[in-house]
């Protein structure tokens, strides 16, 4: 499945830059986030509606980004993720 586009992706640019203020992923290409060299975070476009990949525990994970709720969960996410990682790393 093809990554999304711009004009996908524009529908949640709040949600990007929201993601950008956290200072350990690096968004190498648009929507495509890596952390300490790593692909995290990446979005898809489908029928269904717009879906963000977040890599978990070496796994991947689909979430909905389609409303405010969805992309608050998909944050948390990232949150817990990015702890978890710092915390492997001390």
């Amino acid at each position: 499945m093809k990554h999304a586009d711009v004009r996908a992706l524009e529908a949640v640019s709040d949600l990007i830059e929201n993601l950008r203020r956290r200072s350990d992923l690096v968004e190498k290409k648009l929507g495509i986030f890596y952390t300490k060299g790593r692909a995290l975070l990446h979005f898809h476009k489908d029928p269904a509606g717009l879906f963000a990949d977040l890599r978990e525990g070496g796994e991947w994970q689909r979430f909905p980004v389609n409303d405010l709720d969805e992309c608050t969960r998909l944050l948390a996410a990232v949150d817990r993720t990015l702890a978890e990682a710092s915390r492997r790393r001390t």
